[in-house]
């Protein structure tokens, strides 16, 4: 049933994303989206399941990164921000691009932080800076990083710090090297907020 829920989430975000629909069909299309991903998050702990991120080689090489957080539940907050600030299109591109995608629980952290009740209190116009500063050009694996700032596509830097574990401003990489095939994706623990 989880999985079917899912792959159901995972069908309904690819549509809304990539297929061209009228005004009307979007609102709609979007709120079912909505509704399906809070029933979704109701039936599963906060709690981050890393066999999540263990992806099979063949399917994370023969998936954008896109689909890579689409695919997984612990991004589920992610995607439905992506989604309305309309990034999808651009982060399914060529690229390569390299994203430090904030888990569930660290989007959740920074609401409570902000005190929303979640990506629906946030505009498109506030969410695209935000994730935007998530991304870097190029496909920087764990093994290219060094203790350096790094430009985002925001303009933006962020700050690499790899003196205690791996560091991202002060996020700290979960998981890192989920590689696609536009780009790679590391898991961070918190939402990077751009000065």
């Amino acid at each position: 049933m989880k999985t079917t829920l899912k792959t159901l989430v995972a069908a309904l975000i690819l549509t809304v994303s990539v297929t061209t629909i009228n005004a009307s069909e979007a609102v709609k299309s979007s709120f079912a989206v909505t509704e399906l991903t809070e029933s979704k998050l109701n039936l599963e702990s906060w709690m981050i399941d890393i066999a999540n991120f263990d992806l099979k080689k063949s399917d994370a090489t023969s998936s954008s990164v896109v689909e890579i957080a689409v695919s997984n539940p612990d991004f589920s907050v992610l995607v439905e921000a992506v989604t309305k600030a309309d990034l999808a299109g651009a982060l399914s591109a060529e690229g390569p691009f390299t994203v430090f995608a904030p888990t569930n629980e660290a989007f959740n952290a920074l609401f409570k932080q902000l005190g929303v009740s979640g990506i629906k209190d946030l505009s498109k116009e506030q969410l695209i800076p935000i994730l935007t500063y998530h991304v870097v050009a190029g496909k920087v694996m764990s093994t290219d990083l060094s203790n350096s700032s790094v430009a985002t596509l925001n303009g933006k830097k962020i700050k690499v710090d790899l003196t205690d574990g791996v560091k991202i401003n002060d996020s700290n990489v979960v998981k890192a090297d989920i590689s696609g095939t536009n780009g790679v994706v590391h898991v961070i623990d918190k939402v990077l907020i751009p000065n």
